[in-house]
C-alpha cells in the first residue's frame, strides 16, 4: 500500500507540473497495484485528455464507473472525451 501512495503522489506531482505523459504512467504502475481504486483511473483519464487520448480517457472512465456508477468526474471526464472523439472525426472527415 505504501509503493501505491508513493506511486499516486508522484503522479500527482507530475499532473501539477504538466508533464501529463510521466502521470499516466505513474497512474498506470498503481493500477498494477489496485485495480479497484477509482481515483487513479479519473486522475489517469485526465492527464489522456491533456494528451488528446480521447479514447483511452473514455475507457478508464467507463471502468470508474462500473465500479463507483455515481462518479461525477468519471461522468464529467467521460463528457469530455466524447467531446473530444466528435471533433477528431470532424477533424478526419475533413482530410
Amino acid at each position: 500500500m505504501e509503493k501505491f501512495k508513493r506511486l499516486k503522489n508522484e503522479g500527482n506531482d507530475f499532473v501539477k507540473a504538466g508533464e501529463y505523459e510521466e502521470a499516466a504512467n505513474k497512474y498506470s504502475e498503481c493500477m498494477k497495484l489496485n485495480t479497484e481504486e477509482c481515483t487513479v483511473y479519473t486522475n489517469r483519464a485526465l492527464c489522456y485528455l491533456k494528451l488528446y487520448k480521447y479514447e483511452e480517457a473514455k475507457w478508464d472512465c467507463d471502468h470508474v464507473l462500473q465500479i463507483e456508477d455515481s462518479n461525477v468526474k468519471a461522468f464529467y471526464r467521460r463528457a469530455l472525451a466524447y467531446k473530444g472523439l466528435q471533433v477528431s472525426k470532424k477533424n478526419m472527415a475533413g482530410i
